[in-house]
């Protein structure tokens, strides 16, 4: 009793320094990176992937920061299902349910774990994040903004796949992840009840029907390894059609396999589609496949007894310790069909897998048991978090200096000039 009630009473201290501690590690941290890419710019005009290169290992400690707040705070991450560590270093693109605003912080603190994979990865969110603390550090590493709104959609998905092949393709970067709900499930349920009611779609209560317009968007931009083998057959009409034929016949394996078929009519109503992106070239480096999508993968989120974490929550850490669980589901990108309806059918389908996982979780607290990677918590390294806070604590004391010699040096030769 005596410790409960100490605990109690040291969690309002310990949440206002945890605030504090935040707050000071964005302000050294952020402008920190900022300035280095400043500094960097004539490396830029130089050697363009050698700038990308450091700037990639610098927004990757940046993510470091953000997993060691839910880290410290006691919010572990738990990660099963298909076994990823073959798309570390392949194009892939990562689906998950969004839920609030711990998700990315989270799926942060996952990837951080692993090799490779925040140095080169692109994150698709929504515009608003732009005019946040952290906006700058997406607009020099590059991702995409994505605009909301039906009003807004199709010159979205233009500049979507325009920024594919300008800043994605061109930096070499491996992974992207997208939210296809486009909103956090409290503000979009509802929506997609209707939806849903209104087309004879299953009702969900753990997801939403996901938008389709941007997989669609990059899936047509980067393609598929199959797809460049097959380049020859495209180039002609009859050959394109003999492998759309192909494409639906798989899709139809697939849809087979799931209880759930989506109506055709509920398909033509997705205002998301994008069939204005069906002629899109398929993405290639130097000749070489490497330029495609070779991986999804699917990520549920589920958070105890279906109550999400939020950024305020990892940030002062009232809220008691406690594991959120990602559950993956790798399949290779020649899985996925490209044909519009053929490929709502699927997406589809992995939000009704999605719904079902949840629904058993919440109520039973358990996975499938045909997991290849049992739960497994991810484990964060404390040195390498010293580390990376000292290199950004030093740089801040060094960009200061320069900073305050400029401005004396300055000083000097106005005071010069004026006598």
């Amino acid at each position: 009793m005596p410790c409960c009630s100490l605990r109690k009473i040291i969690k309002y201290p310990r949440s206002v320094l945890r605030t504090i501690l935040v707050v000071a590690n964005n302000i050294y941290c952020v402008p920190t990176y900022l300035v280095w890419m400043f500094l960097l710019l004539p490396l830029r005009k130089i050697h363009e992937t050698y700038y990308y290169r450091i700037e990639g290992i610098l927004f990757h400690w940046l993510l470091a920061n953000v997993s060691m707040w839910s880290w410290t705070a006691g919010y572990e991450v738990v990660e099963m299902g298909d076994d990823i560590t073959t798309a570390f270093d392949k194009r892939t693109l990562v689906l998950a349910n969004h839920q609030s605003t711990s998700d990315v912080p989270l799926l942060m603190a996952a990837f951080n774990a692993k090799k490779g994979i925040l140095p080169n990865i692109m994150w698709i969110m929504d515009r608003l994040f732009k005019y946040t603390n952290f906006g700058a550090v997406s607009l020099v590493h590059q991702d995409f903004f994505i605009a909301s709104g039906k009003n807004n959609r199709d010159k979205s998905l233009e500049q979507l796949k325009s920024h594919i092949l300008k800043c994605y393709i061109p930096r070499k970067r491996k992974w992207m992840v997208l939210f296809p709900e486009g909103g956090f499930l409290r503000k979009r349920k509802e929506i997609s009840q209707r939806f849903a009611e209104k087309n004879n779609l299953p009702v969900l209560n753990n997801v939403t029907l996901p938008r389709v317009g941007a997989m669609k968007a990059i899936i047509d931009m980067l393609g598929a390894p199959s797809d460049i083998n097959n380049s020859s057959a495209t180039t002609n009409p009859s050959s394109r059609s003999l492998l759309g034929s192909g494409v639906r016949q798989e899709a139809a394996k697939q849809s087979d396999g799931n209880s759930t078929i989506i109506n055709s009519e509920a398909i033509i109503k997705d205002d998301d589609d994008c069939d204005n992106c069906k002629d899109a070239s398929y993405a290639m480096l130097n000749g070489q496949s490497g330029g495609c999508l070779e991986y999804i993968l699917d990520i549920t989120i589920a958070y105890p007894q279906g109550v999400p974490l939020d950024l305020p929550n990892i940030v002062h850490g009232m809220r008691d310790p406690c594991q959120t669980f990602l559950f993956y589901k790798l399949y290779h990108s020649s899985e996925v069909p490209r044909e519009s309806e053929s490929l709502t059918q699927w997406l589809y389908n992995r939000f009704y897998e999605k719904e079902k996982l949840l629904e058993e979780f919440y109520r039973t607290g358990t996975w499938p048991t045909s997991c290849c990677i049992p739960p497994t918590v991810v484990h964060q390294d404390l040195l390498r978090f010293l580390l990376i806070h000292l290199f950004f604590v030093t740089s801040t004391y060094v960009h200061l200096q320069l900073i305050l010699t400029l401005i004396n040096y300055t000083n000097i030769m106005y005071v010069y000039f004026l006598s």
